[in-house]
């Protein structure tokens, strides 16, 4: 469910937002890192001291408590923020504020589902600014993507990413940042998707910003050990753009924004990397906390390399690397032709950039998690248990001019500086920070001036380079009904990611039963049932291809008969097989593979309601222990558990809080149960239904639990839920059908 609130503020008109399409107001800070991506501010007359108590404090406001670092935009401030903290009605919002009053303009606020990641880790990640369409983009802890309208807070699209692409939301909460390039807003995740992208990784999905289709897809390593923090960085590297990250696989990476496709990558760790990369004049400046792989009995490091390299970056390749240096959190500040960098520790190291060589050390504190900012010739920064530090960089290393405390607050999320300001989040409060005998005007008032040259750097121009080298179709993934249609389209680029013309290349089918016309518009087969198609586009040699899950209407049967995983769900492939089992065909919940013994997949469509969903379970047991297993309906779980009960919930880690319902519930190993979830959409409440009974006796009349939720998620794809980490489990004669 998604609740919105336009708070005492006038509405922008949407013409003038268009209008300003070219333009940003001077001060703006519209990415968390700042508009150059690097944590730099131009502003001058900024506070070099300040207290809780009032000293150059303009505002607090604990309703933005967050760990999210906010950004600023046309004169206004948003973040990500937890909604209706400790109550039946949790959930995230995205909050805009008027930064010079703190007072709240708008707030979208959206549910958290089939997550096990805590509130308190809520606004991981932080929202982004399109100067260009005014809008605002953010992934939310259970990966919900939107697209809302900067003036109105008005969803304008939405993406279940943990639906339709197997997202995970794990305990730790870890959420990537979006980042706007062109017509595209680019997110990533570990994802175990469907077809090829089954295995899970760490992915990208890039998305027309303003549709929300879905244009490329790309992945890093399979099998990663790690979800990832690292933001996208957005450079030239030789005049060609480029996207350059840290992943799961811990490996750095260099990608064209435009296709996703591999220009570099080094491979820095067995693990995943959380450190923001930094770019400066082609070199890339990152570090990381976990195992080296050239030397595993190492732990962290911070590297500098050459982005303008092609294919792979080897040891032998790197300007500087220092080892043991634990920079596992916090994007390196490079001042002049010193770079900054934190450990993880709370040491803050200043290094020559160009050879690595140590200059001086600062210890700060004791852990960190935000990162440095800089402006007006100071580092501000603060520390994870709520110190405050404002630095003078000096010949020798930093001069600390102020510090202090935060009682019982952490910093966990960056400073920015925004209009003379310094926003500083904690998770007790919204802090803005301004000399306070300074004059000077609100950033809504302030001057917009046209949008500067790309602050990561010229292109080679397109027309240098006319010759086909990639195709695109768009979009990349679909979903149709049997006799449905939709509308591809192809693009061509260069050697350089570059669009070169709109090809005359035409889509046709290359698997499946479809039909394309002459316009690119595809008709899925009439009697297709759960299929997969692929339509593909060539110039030459050159070729690409586009995937469409064909999903009937309910009701749906699947008895495994066939021996195969169904070919589209998402999430199931790589941690289900088939097996057969006295004779009966059946899938396995397996419970070989470390990472996935606890897994969701699903089904269709995300925006189905009203319906139940219907499967056999069998537990073998291992040992004495049983699994975890259950049903997915309409984003909540019906799980039978291995402590003997039963429960209906939402958002896992927040249970009878937020919403759930438990009653203790007898089964045993060795016997197949059949279990029914129904759900209903009744005013402005959820009905959740289930009722479990042994296979092959009469179905009981009266539901085993019921619940009503009264902040209720109406929407939702069917699917299956299972944590084989005990014991694995089989599943058979799954059911989905309308309640009428």
């Amino acid at each position: 469910m998604s609740r919105f609130r336009m708070c005492g503020m006038p509405f922008v008109c949407i013409g003038a937002m268009v209008a300003l399409a070219s333009f940003v107001h001077s001060g703006d800070w519209p990415h968390w890192r700042g508009p150059l991506q690097n944590g730099v501010s131009v502003e001058t007359d900024l506070p070099e001291r300040w207290s809780a108590s009032g000293e150059n404090l303009l505002w607090r406001n604990e309703a933005y408590a967050t760990r999210s670092t906010p950004i600023v935009m046309n004169g206004r401030l948003y973040t990500i923020c937890r909604a209706f903290p400790e109550t039946t009605q949790e959930g995230e919002r995205v909050v805009c504020v008027d930064p010079d009053s703190g007072e709240l303009i708008w707030e979208a606020i959206n549910n958290v589902f089939l997550s096990d990641a805590p509130a308190e880790r809520v606004g991981w990640s932080s929202v982004v600014g399109d100067v260009d369409t005014g809008n605002i983009y953010s992934l939310g802890l259970g990966c919900f993507f939107q697209c809302l309208d900067g003036a109105t807070g008005k969803r304008l699209w939405s993406r279940s990413l943990s639906e339709e692409y197997g997202m995970l939301s794990t305990y730790g909460g870890r959420t990537n940042f979006p980042i706007v390039f062109d017509d595209l807003v680019i997110i990533s995740g570990v994802m175990t998707g469907w077809g090829e992208y089954a295995v899970p990784a760490h992915r990208f999905v890039a998305f027309d910003k303003r549709t929300g289709d879905a244009v490329w897809i790309a992945s890093t390593r399979q099998r990663p050990e790690d979800t990832t923090y690292s933001t996208p960085v957005i450079t030239t590297f030789n005049g060609q753009a480029a996207m350059v990250f840290g992943a799961g696989d811990g490996s750095v990476y260099a990608l064209q924004p435009r296709t996703g496709k591999v220009i570099w990558k080094y491979d820095a760790s067995n693990r995943g990397i959380n450190t923001t990369p930094l770019v400066a004049d082609g070199i890339v400046y990152c570090g990381h906390s976990e195992q080296n792989t050239a030397d595993t009995t190492v732990l962290g490091a911070l590297f500098a390399l050459d982005g303008r390299a092609k294919s792979e970056v080897k040891e032998t390749d790197m300007l500087w690397k220092i080892p043991s240096r634990t920079i596992g959190r916090c994007q390196p500040l490079l001042v002049g032709d010193r770079l900054y960098a934190i450990d993880d520790g709370g040491t803050l190291w200043v290094v020559d950039a160009k050879t690595g060589k140590d200059i001086a050390r600062q210890k700060l504190g004791r852990i960190m998690f935000g990162s440095m900012v800089y402006g007006d010739g100071k580092i501000y920064v603060g520390e994870a248990t709520g110190r405050w530090y404002v630095l003078q960089p000096t010949d020798h290393g930093v001069k600390v001019v102020h510090q202090l405390r935060l009682n019982n607050e952490e910093i966990l999320g960056s400073p920015i500086i925004a209009g003379g300001r310094i926003y500083l989040p904690t998770n007790a409060a919204l802090y803005c920070i301004g000399n306070a005998s300074s004059t000077r005007q609100t950033l809504a008032s302030r001057p917009a001036v046209a949008n500067p040259a790309r602050p990561y750097g010229e292109e080679t121009p397109a027309q240098d380079d006319t010759t086909v080298a990639h195709l695109q179709i768009v979009p990349v993934e679909a979903i149709v009904r049997p006799g449905g249609k939709q509308q591809f389209t192809v693009r061509a680029f260069n050697a350089n990611g570059q669009i070169v013309q709109q090809t005359s290349a035409k889509v046709r089918v290359i698997q499946g039963g479809g039909d394309v016309d002459s316009n690119g518009e595809y008709s899925a087969p009439r009697n297709a049932s759960h299929s997969i198609e692929f339509v593909g586009a060539q110039v030459g040699d050159i070729k690409s291809t586009a995937r469409v899950r064909v999903i009937p209407p309910f009701p749906w049967t699947w008895d495994f008969s066939n021996k195969q995983v169904p070919v589209t769900w998402v999430g199931a492939a790589y941690r289900h097989q088939p097996r057969d089992v006295d004779g009966e065909s059946t899938l396995v919940k397996v419970s070989t593979i470390p990472k996935g013994t606890r897994s969701q997949s699903w089904m269709g469509p995300t925006d189905l309601h009203d319906y139940t969903i219907q499967a056999d379970f069998l537990a073998p047991g291992t040992n004495g222990k049983t699994p975890d297993m259950g049903l997915i309906n309409q984003r909540y779980t019906l799980a039978m558990n291995s402590q003997q009960e039963l429960q209906i919930r939402s958002w896992t880690s927040r249970l009878e809080l937020r919403f759930a319902k438990t009653i203790p519930f007898r089964w045993e190993s060795g016997t197949w149960y059949t279990m029914k979830f129904q759900s209903e959409n009744a005013g402005q409440t959820a009905v959740l239904r289930g009722k479990v009974w042994q296979r092959g006796t009469s179905e009981p009349a009266e539901w085993t639990i019921e619940a009503v939720d009264a902040t209720p998620n109406t929407t939702g794809s069917p699917g299956m839920f299972g944590n084989a980490s005990d014991s694995e489990f089989l599943i058979d004669n799954v059911k989905v059908y309308d309640n009428n």
